[in-house]
C-alpha cells in the first residue's frame, strides 16, 4: 500500500494556529503539497529513478494533482528521461489541458528517445490545434526533422519560425542550423550561421559536424580554429567531431594536439570524445594509443565498446576483439549491429570460419536481424578461404536482396581463388543491378587479369569509361610534421624525388640479396616483363616509405596510408624492407592495416 508523502507543514500549522477546517488552511496544504511533488518529481528526473517515480506518479493519481499542466509536464518528462516515451505519451493523452510547455514537452520526448516521425505527428496535431510553437518547440521539431534527412519539413519549420519571429532566438537559430547540416544542404546552414546575432556552442558544434559529415575537413578544421579564437567554451560533441576529422585525414599529430585540449579541458573523461580518440589513433596506425585511451575512460558507451572492437579487428588484433566481446557480455553492455559487424570483420581478416559463423547465429540470440553488411562480411569470410561455393549458398539463402557488397565480396574471393566462371556469374548479377560503382568494375577486370584474359579484361575497362567513370588514382602519403608528403606510383614531383628513387634502389639491391623476386603478376596490363618488373618497383608505397627511411628518425615508425588496398608483391617487397632497414613499417591501404617488423606482417599473410 502507498502511504501519503510526508508534509512538512504540521509545524508550521501549529505555530500560525489556522484550523484544519478552515479554508487559508486547505489552501496551503494544497500550495505545500504541489511544491513538494513538483520538487520531488524535478529531483527524480535528475537521478532517473524510476521505482520511486512510479510511487510518486501513483500518489498524484490518487490526490487528483496530474490535472494540473505543470505536474503533467514534469511527468512527461521523468518517463522521457527513463526512456519510456510511450508512457509520457500516455501521461499527454490524459492532461486534460494542454499548456503549449505540455505539448513541448511530449514533442520532446519522442524526438529525443529518437522517434521522429511521432514527434513530427504530434508538432502537427499541435498546430492543428491552435497552439503557436515556441522556443522550446521548434528545436525538438528541427531536431526530429534533422533525423529523418526530412529537409522539406525542416525548411516548412523553418519559415514558420521566420514568420513568428522566433529566428532570432539564438536555441531556434542553432537548431535550424544543425538540421540543414544533417540535411546535406550545408549552404543554407552556413548561411543561417553567418547570420545569427548570437552563436552558442551548439550552432558551432552543428555547423562542424555538418562539414565533417560532408568531408570537407579542412573547412571544419578552420571552423574550429575559428571557434576557439572567439574564445568559445567547445563541449565534447564538438571535440568529438574535430577529432573525428583528423581520423578520416589521418594527420596525426593535429590530433595529438587536440587531445591535449581535450585534457586541459577535463573532456578527456567524455565516452564521445573518447570513442573519437580510439578512431583517431587506430586510424593513423596507432594503437598502443588507441587501447590507452579505452583504458582511461571511466564509463563507455556502446560506441566506444565498437570503436575499440573495429580497431582490434584492422589491426589483426584478433584474439583481443574476442576478449573485448565477453567483457561487454560481462558487463552488460548489449552488442548492436555494428558490434556484430566489427566481430565478423575480424573473423573474416583472419580467416576464423567457424567463428565467425558463430557469432552471425549469435545475432539471433540477441534479437539481430543480419542485413546486408553482415551477408557480405560471412560472404567475405567463406571466400578468401576458398570455400566459394558455401559463399553462394549464403547468398541464395538471404532472405534479402543482395547488394552490390555482397557481389562484390563473392569477387574477391573468386580473384584470390582465380576462379574466373563465378567471377563472371557475379558480375552478370551486379550487372543487373543497375549502376555500380568504378570498384565493382576495376573488380572484375582485375578478375579477367589475374587468369590472364586480357582482352576480356580490356573490354571491362571500355565499359568503365564508356559510363564516364574513371578510375580512382592510386595514392600514399606519410606526415612528417605539419606537412603531408603524398604519392603516386611513378611519381616524380617531389622536391627530393631524386633521393628517394636512389634511396630504392639502393634497398632493392639489399632486398635481392637477401632473396626477393619480384612477381609480376601483379601487373595487370599485357606488357613485356622488364616493362612489369619497373612498373611495380616504383608503386606509391615504396616511394612513401623510402621518403620515410630519408626523413625519419631511425626509432621512429614509418606510418603509410594509402587509398586503395596495397598489391600482393608490394607486400612482399615492404617484409624485405623492414627486414633489411630493421625498421617498423605500417601500412594502412583501404581496408586494414599491416604494420611489418623483422620481416614479418600483423596479417600473417592472410588479407
Amino acid at each position: 500500500m502507498l502511504h501519503p508523502l510526508p508534509l512538512r507543514t504540521t509545524h508550521q500549522q501549529t505555530q500560525l494556529q489556522i484550523p484544519l477546517n478552515n479554508p487559508l488552511s486547505n489552501q496551503f496544504n494544497f500550495e505545500q503539497n504541489y511544491r513538494n511533488i513538483s520538487n520531488l518529481l524535478l529531483s527524480l528526473i535528475r537521478s532517473r529513478t524510476l521505482p520511486k517515480g512510479l510511487q510518486v506518479h501513483a500518489h498524484i493519481i490518487k490526490t487528483g494533482f496530474q490535472a494540473i499542466p505543470l505536474i503533467s509536464h514534469h511527468l512527461i518528462n521523468f518517463y522521457s528521461k527513463t526512456q519510456l516515451p510511450l508512457d509520457s505519451q500516455r501521461v499527454f493523452e490524459e492532461t486534460q489541458v494542454k499548456s503549449s510547455t505540455t505539448w513541448s514537452s511530449v514533442i520532446s520526448c519522442f524526438a529525443q528517445n529518437e522517434l521522429p516521425c511521432v514527434a513530427i505527428e504530434f508538432f502537427r496535431r499541435m498546430l492543428g490545434f491552435g497552439v503557436r510553437p515556441d522556443d522550446h518547440i521548434f528545436p525538438s521539431a528541427l531536431k526530429a526533422s534533422g533525423m529523418l534527412s526530412w529537409r522539406e519539413f525542416g525548411r516548412s519549420s523553418h519559415c514558420l519560425a521566420l514568420k513568428t519571429g522566433f529566428d532570432g532566438d539564438v536555441f531556434v537559430g542553432s537548431s535550424v542550423v544543425d538540421m540543414y547540416a544533417k540535411c546535406g544542404e550545408i549552404r543554407d546552414a552556413r548561411t543561417v550561421f553567418d547570420g545569427m546575432p548570437v552563436r552558442n556552442v551548439v550552432s558551432w558544434g552543428g555547423m562542424i559536424c555538418g562539414y565533417t559529415q560532408l568531408g570537407e575537413d579542412e573547412e571544419a578544421l578552420r571552423l574550429f580554429k575559428q571557434a576557439l579564437w572567439e574564445g568559445l567554451d567547445v563541449n565534447d560533441f564538438t571535440f568529438s567531431s574535430v577529432i573525428r576529422v583528423c581520423g578520416n585525414s589521418t594527420v596525426l599529430e593535429l590530433g595529438k594536439q587536440i587531445h591535449g585540449l581535450c585534457l586541459k579541458t577535463s573532456y578527456d573523461s567524455s565516452s564521445f570524445v573518447g570513442s573519437s580518440l580510439v578512431s583517431l589513433y587506430s586510424k593513423c596506425g596507432v594503437i598502443e594509443g588507441a587501447y590507452q585511451v579505452f583504458e582511461e575512460i571511466p564509463e563507455r558507451n556502446l560506441g566506444m565498446w565498437n570503436a575499440m572492437l573495429i580497431a582490434c579487428a584492422q589491426h589483426a588484433h584478433i584474439e583481443k576483439a574476442f576478449d573485448l566481446f565477453k567483457q561487454m557480455e560481462s558487463v552488460c553492455m548489449k552488442p548492436n549491429f555494428i558490434t556484430f559487424l566489427c566481430v565478423l570483420y575480424a573473423c573474416s581478416h583472419a580467416g576464423l570460419v567457424e567463428e565467425g559463423k558463430h557469432y552471425f547465429e549469435l545475432m539471433k540470440v540477441y534479437g539481430i536481424e543480419p542485413g546486408d553488411q553482415h551477408y557480405a562480411s560471412m560472404v567475405d569470410l567463406l571466400g578468401r578461404a576458398g570455400r566459394l561455393q558455401d559463399a553462394v549458398s549464403i547468398i541464395n539463402g538471404m532472405p534479402i536482396k543482395p547488394t552490390e557488397s555482397v557481389w562484390g565480396a563473392l569477387l574477391t574471393g573468386c580473384r584470390i581463388h582465380k576462379d574466373t566462371e563465378l567471377a563472371v556469374y557475379a558480375a552478370d548479377r551486379v550487372f543487373e543491378l543497375g549502376q555500380v560503382s568504378s570498384g565493382m568494375h576495376v573488380l572484375l577486370a582485375n578478375a579477367y587479369a589475374a587468369a590472364g584474359r586480357y582482352e576480356d579484361a580490356a573490354k571491362a575497362r571500355k565499359m568503365l569509361r564508356d559510363r564516364g567513370v574513371k578510375k580512382e588514382t592510386g595514392l600514399s602519403w606519410v606526415e612528417q610534421g605539419n606537412c603531408v608528403h603524398t604519392f603516386a606510383a611513378g611519381d616524380r614531383r617531389h622536391p627530393i624525388c631524386g633521393e628517394i628513387y636512389l634511396k630504392l634502389k639502393e634497398l632493392g639491391e639489399e632486398m635481392e640479396r637477401a632473396g626477393y623476386v619480384a612477381d609480376t603478376s601483379f601487373v595487370l596490363r599485357e606488357v613485356g616483363s622488364d616493362e612489369k618488373n619497373q612498373a611495380i618497383r616504383y608503386h606509391s608505397e615504396r616511394l612513401a616509405i623510402a621518403f620515410g627511411l630519408i626523413t625519419f628518425p631511425p626509432e621512429r615508425p614509418i606510418r603509410v596510408m594509402k587509398n586503395l588496398r596495397v598489391c600482393g608483391d608490394c607486400h612482399t617487397a615492404i617484409k624485405f624492407m623492414s627486414k633489411c632497414s630493421g625498421r617498423v613499417i605500417i601500412v594502412r591501404d583501404n581496408n586494414r592495416f599491416h604494420r611489418f617488423e623483422d620481416g614479418k606482417c600483423s596479417c600473417g599473410d592472410y588479407w
